[in-house]
């Protein structure tokens, strides 16, 4: 790979700059490809962005970018994205740097942002080793996501289409799934969910499979039947849902039949149950019946000491005496079945006893 270092003037770089939404971002007299496939989406804050325009008024030196060459003398950005759509947006006038957008300066401070120069390093060489080097070198900035860095290794028609559903602010996935979903999907959060989902984890696994696949239209297909299943499946939308993990319970559940009605009462009657403590594992415990999911409400430690007083050390089952550390504090009747963390339902148990209890 041969690489070499190239200076150009701000004035070369904003030339003929175009934002053409899924089309891609260009710029250098359309010679440079901003946002290649395997780029994120601009996620500078307005700081940030004002900060890249001050180094500039102010002739301090610009973090170095990265140039990969493509076909024809084209070039795409490796490092530099978020800096270059910066210094593009300005000129161009999408925003106002310290209340004075680029064409309220004077000429003389128009010409000295139009003539600052930028260190850009210029590579070429095969596919494979320039995003190996993307990945190597893109450490200034914003720090990449586990997802962002896997669209670049996988980079292809693949991965281009599933950014068109998951990736772009106000996206499909977004607009039916934000109730359900954490996480941003311009950040590929809402992607990396979506093929955790339909490949039960195994995320890079499946890229590699699909990476020159024509489009992604089967991880949105999926994506959809999974957010309709939850939507008919809990009727009633509640903060609680946001975050769970919805892929894996369609998975093993969507075949089943549920009384929706039913489900509601139930939802309704745990969210007011004070020793249901994760509300959001009501839904996976409404499914699987295993209490972990809803953290159970564990017993003080006052109220453990209170009990074993009040035993006096005896192990309620084997009826050998322990000390406090040896014992664990158990439902006398189970939450399930009516039972309360409080006092009056409490027993101190061996810790042998109360595993043996708790595995039955």
């Amino acid at each position: 790979m041969n690489i070499e270092l190239k200076e150009i003037t701000v004035r070369e770089l904003t030339k003929d700059y175009e934002d053409l939404g899924l089309d891609g971002v260009f710029g250098y007299g359309g010679q440079l490809d901003i946002r290649p496939p395997y780029q994120r989406e601009f996620i500078y804050k307005d700081k940030q962005r004002d900060a890249v325009i001050t180094t500039i008024q102010k002739n301090f030196p610009l973090n170095v970018m990265y140039w990969a060459v493509q076909n024809e003398g084209k070039f795409e950005v490796i490092d530099g994205q978020q800096r270059t759509i910066s210094v593009c947006q300005f000129v161009n006038g999408d925003f106002a740097y310290q209340n004075r957008y680029f064409h309220n300066l004077k000429n003389d401070e128009q010409e000295q942002i139009l003539n600052y120069k930028l260190m850009v390093y210029v590579c070429s060489g095969t596919d494979s080793e320039k995003l190996e080097w993307f990945r190597t070198i893109n450490i200034a900035g914003e720090k990449l996501t586990n997802q962002e860095l896997r669209n670049a290794v996988y980079a292809g028609s693949w991965v281009s289409d599933a950014k068109r559903y998951f990736s772009k602010p106000g996206c499909a996935a977004y607009q039916i799934g934000s109730d359900y979903l954490t996480g941003s999907a311009i950040r590929q959060e809402y992607l990396e969910t979506a093929i955790k989902w339909i490949s039960d984890g195994n995320i890079e696994t499946y890229m590699a499979e699909h990476q020159h696949d024509q489009n992604a239209s089967a991880l949105w297909i999926y994506f959809q039947a999974v957010i309709t299943w939850v939507t008919s499946t809990f009727t009633k939308k509640r903060k609680f849902m946001k975050g769970v993990d919805w892929g894996t319970l369609y998975n093993a559940y969507k075949d089943d039949k549920y009384d929706t009605q039913n489900i509601e009462t139930e939802i309704a009657k745990l969210i007011l149950d004070d020793d249901v403590t994760k509300k959001s594992g009501i839904y996976p415990y409404i499914l699987t019946r295993d209490e972990k999911h809803l953290s159970i409400r564990a017993f003080t430690d006052a109220i453990k000491q209170k009990v074993y007083e009040r035993q006096d050390g005896i192990c309620v089952k084997c009826e050998k005496k322990f000390e406090l550390a040896e014992m664990e504090a158990d439902h006398i009747t189970p939450w399930h079945e009516g039972g309360k963390t409080n006092e009056a339902n409490c027993q101190m148990l061996c810790k042998d006893d109360n595993r043996r209890k708790s595995g039955k």
